[in-house]
């Protein structure tokens, strides 16, 4: 066997080889790398099946790049006897390990191969380094022979001859006579630059197996279920919460009959800070932008008729996620609907709140451990319900770029699974749980690309830095919003054209599920009639379009890939960096995330406003008048029939069961148990938003940055 000092002097780095091809022969998977390798190639260790003896030894290898006589072939040993590399190799066992020698020498310099046993991952050893046996250059052989290798790299040389030439005489001469709409294109603010032609030489890097695999398989860069919208179309939801319980139900039960397959859940800003209608801080917010909660009364109001075993709910709530999320599982009892049965998505992102839309309540380190409640919690008691969507959606609302969109969620993303190990809790049963929520923005081909970038980061980041080994554990799973940003005051009618083209992305990117905006919503909830067009939008989409009938209509695309990888490699810069300033708690409490985003938001506006990004209907293709738009009007006399509302209640309910609920909870909150059966017990109580928040608000504190 060779000894580890000889391949220590013979190693060739990871980093300088990219993987080109893979094929299976006689039990062996063999990867084929591609690149300009120094000589000597080096070793590889090679697991074989047991009943599988190293059949390649035993072919006569076909000759490579190498001629006879070159410098490379003496470098390499060639004219040693095959039998002595074997004996060197130690081959005919179940493991070994090659130098590359005799006849295999004709590899040459732009193929290395390596392989494992069948079913299992490529085994690296010694460090990063790719080991490269000799007795494989059958296998690569065969390789060629079929065409399994992506690009040759003559034919690649040949295509940047040839596009050299294409800019500086079909092109070149085209511009210098015309010009181009503009100096510069990029995909957004501070987003790729947008080359005018891209080629196989732009992915030349591009490993199919590695970077892009198939549906439903690591590294999920094509979706992370098999068949997709094939097999079953992403859930459309459509945010809704209307003042009152009351009218939230009709809303919901009119969504459901005109055939939406999920309900988005939209509270009043009281209710998002923890607050009932009738606190002082609620004057003049009760059911403006969402729906009013006070109470367990509220929610049996509306889901009444509906069966919760038979819908999926989203839930857009985060710092008194746990309440809300407790009400839901009560309502649930009450219905005799099997906690396992529940579906659907508590919001519950509290890191974002920091970040973006500042609805946070407590500091960050007993948020982070209410989170970590609910994971636990969820995982025995809920397994179908995801216990958090980490949203990119509002980060990307408040002036992101699409590479800050998806960095500072992931980084979101490993802070809460860092805080739940901490927690004691096991990756491979929580991380199955966890969801994401990304915003749809008007470049459809960036926004398919970061969907893309997003699903491979992921279950890299789960895999190398969390250990996962559930597959589930490594799937991004995500609901898209339309960007509410986006829309427009002016022309509203426009605001359909915008969400129509938000929407073909999401779902050429490959969503699990979406809601698209009312196109009214730049000025108030969306009415009915809004509201249709939006779902309409999507049932068109999905039943006319032809964008969901094949798997990721896009891959390949040589300026999709290139965009996916730019994203990817700009997002992990970022990621890099966020772990330089101790991770997105630091670096959000620093105000350093902020900082970033604010950057790109002022010189977007600064863009609009020079004329240089074009906004139709803002500042450009203007018209003198605006058609009168029927809007959703809040009625000015709802906030007092809540009130009225939450004192029936109160008169109503068992004020020892409640202040007993709300003692538990303390001392629960005061130790390490956790907190959401505490919870459970105090909604069913009827206790109120308010008194649950406000004994997290005595024992924890309030955040004030």
């Amino acid at each position: 066997m060779v000894d580890q000092d000889d391949v220590e002097r013979a190693v060739v780095p990871v980093d300088r080889l990219h993987r080109v091809a893979d094929l299976e022969r006689d039990g062996v998977r063999v990867s084929v790398f591609g690149g300009e390798l120094p000589a000597p190639l080096g070793f590889l260790r090679v697991e074989l099946g047991a009943h599988h003896p190293v059949r390649a030894a035993a072919e006569e290898p076909r000759r490579g790049v190498a001629e006879p006589g070159s410098e490379l072939e003496d470098a390499l040993g060639v004219g040693q006897p095959r039998e002595q590399a074997q004996h060197r190799a130690g081959l005919g066992t179940d493991r070994g390990e090659a130098p590359l020698g005799g006849e295999v020498g004709h590899l040459g310099l732009y193929r290395g191969v390596f392989g494992c046993r069948r079913g299992e991952e490529p085994t690296r050893v010694f460090g990063e380094h790719v080991h490269i046996p000799s007795w494989t250059a059958w296998h690569l052989s065969c390789a060629r022979a079929i065409g399994l290798v992506m690009y040759d790299p003559a034919e690649l040389a040949a295509i940047r001859e040839a596009k050299e030439a294409w800019e500086e005489e079909t092109y070149g001469e085209t511009v210098e006579r015309f010009g181009e709409r503009k100096e510069t294109f990029t995909t957004d603010t501070d987003g790729q630059e947008v080359d005018p032609l891209y080629t196989p030489a732009d992915v030349a890097d591009h490993d199919y197996r590695e970077d892009a695999g198939f549906p439903g398989e690591e590294p999920y860069t094509r979706g992370v279920y098999s068949t997709m919208h094939r097999g079953r179309l992403w859930t459309m939801r459509q945010y809704a919460g209307m003042g009152t319980a009351a009218e939230t139900n009709d809303r919901f039960r009119y969504l459901i009959d005109e055939g939406s397959s999920g309900l988005s859940m939209a509270f009043d800003l009281p209710t998002q800070m923890g607050y009932d209608s009738d606190a002082a801080m609620a004057e003049g917010e009760v059911g403006r932008s969402g729906v009013a909660i006070d109470t367990l009364d509220d929610f049996e109001t509306v889901f009444d008729g509906i069966p919760l075993d038979e819908v999926s709910t989203s839930m857009t709530i985060n710092a008194p996620a746990a309440v809300l999320l407790a009400m839901y599982v009560a309502v649930g009892d009450e219905q005799g609907v099997p906690r396992e049965q529940l579906r659907g998505t508590i919001q519950n992102d509290i890191m974002k709140e920091y970040v973006a839309r500042n609805l946070y309540i407590y500091p960050p380190e007993p948020s982070m451990r209410l989170i970590t409640d609910i994971f636990a919690f969820c995982a025995a008691e809920t397994p179908n319900f995801n216990t958090i969507s980490i949203s990119g959606y509002h980060i990307r609302e408040a002036g992101s770029t699409a590479a800050q969109e998806v960095a500072f969620t992931l980084g979101n993303g490993i802070e809460y699974v860092e805080a739940a190990l901490d927690a004691g809790l096991d990756v491979d049963e929580f991380a199955p749980q966890l969801s994401f929520f990304f915003n749809a923005h008007n470049n459809v081909f960036e926004e398919a690309a970061k969907f893309r970038a997003a699903r491979r980061m992921w279950a890299q980041i789960m895999d190398e830095r969390f250990g996962a080994e559930n597959p589930n554990a490594k799937q991004l799973k995500f609901h898209t919003q339309t960007g509410g940003s986006t829309l427009t005051a002016q022309q509203i009618e426009n605001n359909v054209v915008r969400v129509a083209y938000q929407a073909l992305a999401a779902v050429l990117g490959g969503t699990q599920s979406l809601h698209t905006n009312g196109k009214d919503e730049a000025l108030a909830l969306p009415t009915e009639k809004s509201v249709r067009t939006a779902l309409r939008t999507q049932q068109i989409l999905a039943h006319e379009s032809g964008a969901a009938d094949t798997i990721d209509p896009l891959a390949g695309s040589y300026y999709v890939e290139s965009l996916t990888d730019g994203i990817e490699e700009e997002a992990f810069e970022i990621l890099d960096e966020v772990d330089r300033r101790g991770g997105m708690r630091e670096a959000v409490e620093s105000q350093w995330v902020q900082r970033q985003i604010q950057d790109v938001a002022f010189e977007r506006q600064r863009e609009i406003e020079a004329g240089e990004r074009i906004i139709v209907g803002v500042n450009e293709y203007e018209v003198d008048e605006e058609p009168e738009m029927d809007l959703e009007e809040v009625d000015p006399e709802q906030e007092q029939n809540q009130r009225e509302r939450l004192q029936e209640v109160k008169a109503d309910r068992d004020d020892e069961a409640v202040a007993a609920a709300l003692a538990s909870l303390r001392e629960a909150a005061r130790g390490d148990e956790n907190v959401m059966p505490h919870i459970v017990d105090a909604v069913k109580a009827y206790a109120t938003v308010q008194e649950i928040s406000d004994v997290f608000r005595e024992e924890f504190g309030e955040y004030s940055p």
